[in-house]
């Protein structure tokens, strides 16, 4: 009997060098060679450019006092200053601690004050959010943040006037001490109970998940990889940024957020070979009217990541986008964030029907949740990673990372998964998404695969409400196709005589868009939540 336990090689070999090293190198080895565009800015940065605006900003971050193991805020929507002060952070060894741009003032207090954040570089406003406005609301509960510069706008032009005076060479003296194992980045996690954990990475975990990202998609130096997806999350600053990097490519900024027509013609007008989303970015840029004007025969690969990707809408993105060579990256930001990733040449099905096979330098395992013994092939049980990519822990937080990483090193992610005999790894859901009806054990994704073939779906997904005999009732939030119809009862008989009864949905939620984070994946608690306030299931939840 084999059991769901594998292990991935030891090539390519991880780098061993610093974000800040990697960044030198590159400039000094390909330095003509363009390493990012920002289209909303129009600006263009060749390699040996991107080094020197880098240092501008990290001798002036030096000037006012930021060094080794300093939190530095990022507060941001994705533009060309973002990327910058990534680097710069990098070179000098702060910590860079990423805030996201849809945060208001409780999430912002909370992430500036748990980091200890001395400095914040922020965006003046985005959307329907002051920043400035925001930040003035909790400032007085920050006694640590000492300085805040703001995107356009003079106080940013200070910082890198201010290290005009610093010698040229305290930069690369600040980057020797560093080593690859120095924690470089806070990210937090979005929580849907509690706070969020600030997962801290390091310079391995981050530059070398990069590294074999690109790798898993072929990626050279003539490689242009339009990034639509925030750099606040690992997504955008890991799989985007420092995979260009480690490979030499070229990071395009299509728009300060996403938008399907902004992203279509950034990828076509630069000639892009690779494009990054979320499936339900894929649904809209092919819906968008525009979509016939833009020449994406450039296309070549890409990363679908963050939800189960239609198999209807993988092969649009095959033969629509060109992109024949798109992966799907499955992982948690604890983990850098990838752990799995399908191959280039992997079948439609692969890379749909699961989310690959372990990464280089990582095992994996999958765990009975109650006994902590690794299940036999093809059975179900909970996901643990462990390798370089696994975080240092959660910032300042020794409780919640002992109940995370375990003593022998793996990190329990809490995804409910499977492992085939050929090693692909396939997602059945969230170990708190499983839903127990009478004593039967339902996996959502189970439901969610068969409810994606019946042709008037276009998206859907399955939750468990409260229900006073059974437990928990399974509950269906479909998506109909654009001009269609569609009702429980339709959903229901699709069901009937085809899955087993008790995984037939009692209730059907016909809606046109889920709650989703910024990053694209559904908060399924949220949908629990409006799903109990609907059906007037609040006593039985609360009984």
């Amino acid at each position: 009997m084999e059991l769901s336990h594998v292990r991935g090689g030891d090539q390519p070999p991880l780098p061993q060098e610093t974000i800040g090293r990697a960044l030198a190198r590159a400039a000094a080895s390909r330095g003509e060679r363009e390493a990012l565009v920002a289209c909303e800015q129009d600006l263009r940065l060749t390699y040996a450019e991107l080094l020197e605006a880098v240092d501008e900003v990290a001798r002036g971050l030096l000037a006012r006092g930021v060094g080794r193991g300093d939190r530095v805020g990022i507060w941001s929507p994705n533009r060309a200053e973002w990327t910058l002060v990534q680097y710069a952070t990098a070179r000098i060894g702060a910590i860079l601690v990423t805030i996201n741009p849809a945060y208001r003032s409780s999430e912002l207090r909370y992430a500036l004050d748990q980091s200890g954040c001395r400095t914040l570089i922020a965006a003046r406003s985005f959307k329907s959010s002051d920043y400035v406005a925001i930040l003035a609301e909790v400032r007085d509960q920050l006694p640590e943040l000492t300085d805040v510069v703001w995107l356009d706008d003079p106080s940013w032009q200070a910082l890198l006037d201010g290290g005009r005076d610093q010698d040229p060479a305290a930069v690369e003296r600040a980057g020797e001490p560093l080593t690859a194992d120095d924690p470089i980045n806070i990210q937090y996690t979005s929580g849907t109970t509690g706070f969020p954990k600030g997962a801290t990475l390091t310079h391995r975990n981050i530059l070398g998940n990069g590294y074999l990202v690109g790798n898993g998609c072929r990626y050279g130096e003539q490689d242009r990889i339009c990034v639509p997806v925030p750099f606040y999350h690992c997504f955008g600053m890991v799989m985007g940024n420092l995979a260009a990097l480690a490979h030499g490519a070229c990071v395009v900024i299509p728009a300060q957020a996403f938008d399907p027509a902004a992203t279509l013609r950034a990828a076509a007008a630069e000639r892009c070979t690779s494009l990054y989303g979320v499936p339900t970015m894929f649904i809209a840029m092919l819906a968008d009217p525009s979509f016939d004007e833009h020449d994406l025969s450039t296309l070549r690969t890409g990363i679908m990541a963050g939800s189960p990707c239609p198999a209807e809408v993988m092969r649009q993105v095959i033969d629509r986008m060109h992109m024949g060579e798109v992966t799907i990256c499955y992982g948690m930001t604890e983990t850098s964030p990838v752990s799995t990733q399908t191959a280039a040449d992997d079948p439609l099905e692969q890379r749909v029907g699961t989310v690959g096979r372990v990464h280089p330098h990582v095992e994996v395992k999958v765990v009975d949740p109650a006994t902590g013994e690794t299940v036999p092939r093809g059975e179900t049980g909970e996901l643990c990673t462990r390798g370089y990519s696994v975080m240092r822990g959660y910032w300042n937080d020794p409780g919640k990372t002992a109940e995370a990483i375990d003593g022998d090193g793996w990190m329990h992610t809490g995804d409910l998964a499977t492992i085939d005999e050929q090693g692909y790894l396939r997602i059945v859901g969230r170990s708190k998404d499983m839903i127990i009806r009478g004593g039967e054990n339902v996996y959502p994704r189970e439901i969610e695969e068969f409810l994606y073939t019946h042709p008037d779906v276009a998206d859907v997904q399955v939750i468990g409400v409260p229900d006073e005999r059974f437990g928990e009732e399974i509950m269906a939030w479909v998506i109909p196709r654009a001009g269609v119809a569609l009702d429980g009862e339709r959903i229901r008989e699709f069901c009937r005589g085809t899955i087993a009864h008790y995984k037939v949905p009692r209730y059907v939620h016909v809606t046109d868009e889920f709650p989703m984070t910024v990053t694209g994946k559904v908060q399924k608690y949220l949908m629990r939540e409006q799903a109990i306030e609907q059906l007037g299931l609040g006593a039985t939840a609360n009984g």
